[in-house]
């Protein structure tokens, strides 16, 4: 199961790496499955940069090395330019800072 576990991190690693935003959570980003990423998609639509959503609603093992890797039990979990941010409780306590819009205009002069 390591062997498996290693795989899966490889995956996330990949994954946060090639998406300047990810956000994994429950549902796609035309099907949001739950408040939260839905309130997440709709933070990241304000800002009109290309973001994606991994569904890893049924994907257990998935779900779990996220959580191991993050030290973030719930989901929606959000990576921006492949550093993990948490989920819109900490995206929105970063926007009253004023922090958001810097982070993504330097994040994406990078592509």
């Amino acid at each position: 199961m390591s062997e498996q576990n290693g795989s899966i991190e490889e995956t996330i690693k990949k994954e946060t790496r090639e998406n300047p935003i990810l956000i994994y959570g429950k549902g796609t980003k035309d099907a949001p499955r739950c408040g939260f990423t839905k309130e997440t998609i709709q933070f990241f639509d304000k800002y009109g940069h290309p973001y994606q959503v991994i569904d890893v609603l049924n994907d257990m093992p998935k779900r779990e090395a996220l959580s191991k890797m993050t030290h973030w039990p719930t989901l929606p979990k959000v990576f921006i330019g492949g550093e993990f941010y948490g989920d819109t409780d900490i995206l929105d306590e970063m926007e009253k800072k004023g922090e958001v819009k810097p982070l993504l205009d330097r994040i994406f002069q990078k592509k």
